[in-house]
């Protein structure tokens, strides 16, 4: 089955998810919208936002790498099958991210 996340701030925690997948999205989730240096004891964590101030092509692709990478890293039971971009007037790139849960875990 596949999954889209959008990449919007987290509105807080389930430590309890009903599923697997709930777990796992939520995951996707907190690792899309959190860039790289936010998190205090785990600074690697997330995605690098140096791309914040380039041509939309230029930071899309960048970004599209940027999120395969922390996902691959940080939530390896999924695997990403297409991001796709919709953009707002102020130029904000907010990317949704498709994903295919992995069978084997």
């Amino acid at each position: 089955m596949i999954y889209d996340v959008l990449a919007q701030p987290v509105k807080g925690i389930d430590f309890a998810p009903a599923s697997k997948a709930a777990e796992i999205l939520q995951n996707l989730r907190t690792i899309i919208t959190t860039a790289k240096y936010s998190v205090p004891l785990d600074r690697d964590f997330g995605f690098n936002a140096e791309m914040l101030d380039k041509p939309v092509n230029a930071a899309q692709a960048q970004l599209q790498s940027e999120i395969i990478m922390a996902i691959k890293l940080y939530e390896p039971r999924v695997t990403v099958t297409g991001i796709s971009f919709t953009g707002t007037d102020d130029g904000q790139l907010i990317p949704k991210v498709q994903v295919m849960i992995n069978d084997d875990e």
